[in-house]
């Protein structure tokens, strides 16, 4: 699990439309970056979150950051969601998890009653330079922007 403090862990995924994503274009770029890591497209808590970062970007944009949704979910699945409810930022596919574990945002968690391995939802805010300023655990999908404007 990444620390405030931490330098961005090194990724390389494709966004929703194929183009590949590395850590470094997110580093030196002069503007802080919001990595969202949530569970599956489409669904209430994901929807609801990835609305609340459409719904305040232009504030989020205006107080100098990029955001980034992550999940497990394929580009293809990406591509729908992005377009279904006109988010206006990138989603990138960790099918393999690995930038999902690089993070600290995959592990064990509860589900109807089970104990299961999956996608920890959980926002990382990281400075222009790439070094972890805050960590949020409990997101309030409804929020999740007035959580980091906040």
């Amino acid at each position: 699990m990444l620390k405030v403090g931490d330098k961005m862990p090194q990724f390389e995924v494709v966004d929703q439309d194929g183009q590949v994503v590395r850590s470094s274009d997110f580093i030196g770029n002069g503007r802080k970056t919001i990595v969202y890591f949530y569970p599956k497209d489409n669904t209430s808590g994901c929807t609801a979150e990835a609305c609340s970062f459409r719904d305040n970007y232009a504030a989020l944009t205006a107080a100098g950051y990029n955001v980034v949704g992550v999940s497990k979910d394929s580009a293809k699945s990406h591509t729908g969601f992005r377009a279904k409810y006109e988010l206006p930022f990138r989603l990138l596919a960790d099918t393999s998890t690995e930038m999902l574990q690089a993070f600290g945002a995959w592990g064990e968690k509860k589900m109807y009653g089970k104990t299961v391995l999956g996608t920890l939802r959980r926002t990382f805010i990281f400075s222009e330079d790439g070094v972890l300023e805050r960590i949020i655990e409990k997101v309030d999908t409804k929020n999740a922007a007035e959580q980091v404007l906040g």
